[in-house]
């Protein structure tokens, strides 16, 4: 009996590098909702806002905190559709010592930043920092279906 062809639902992925500005990251957003349409994440949805939303805190994050003069963020983003799916985004800066904290605390109501990072674990099933040879990716996971 001849055996079926496997199909593998294959893999997204988008890897960009941007200036470490507020244009940049403006730009790594609507990059980021362009390619979850192409990849079937209709835009506007729910997850292409989460996403979009995360996407702009973490490029926020790297062009203030983790800014080197003359170095620029990345962007990845991979959308994995198999086994209930994931869309993975990640954010890449030249900047080692400064790490976000894993359990950011909510700030007082007058000030005027530190919620970025509460708003990607609300947003995100997962997110976590991960060390590079020079530097850092935050990384946040978002289910494809609930």
């Amino acid at each position: 009996m001849p055996q079926r062809a496997q199909t593998a639902t294959p893999v997204s992925v988008f890897t960009q590098r941007f200036s470490a500005t507020p244009r940049g990251a403006r730009l790594a957003r609507r990059l980021a909702r362009y390619h979850l349409d192409e990849w079937g994440v209709p835009y506007g949805s729910e997850l292409s806002e989460a996403a979009a939303q995360i996407v702009a805190e973490l490029a926020a994050n790297a062009v203030t905190h983790g800014r080197v003069a003359g170095r620029d963020f990345e962007l990845r983003l991979t959308c994995e559709p198999r086994e209930g799916g994931v869309v993975r985004v990640e954010v890449s800066d030249c900047r080692t010592e400064s790490r976000p904290p894993l359990n950011p605390q909510l700030p007082a109501p007058d000030e005027e930043s530190g919620r970025g990072l509460l708003l990607v674990a609300a947003l995100a099933s997962e997110w976590g920092v991960a060390e590079r040879e020079v530097g850092k990716t935050v990384w946040a996971r978002l289910a494809l279906s609930e």
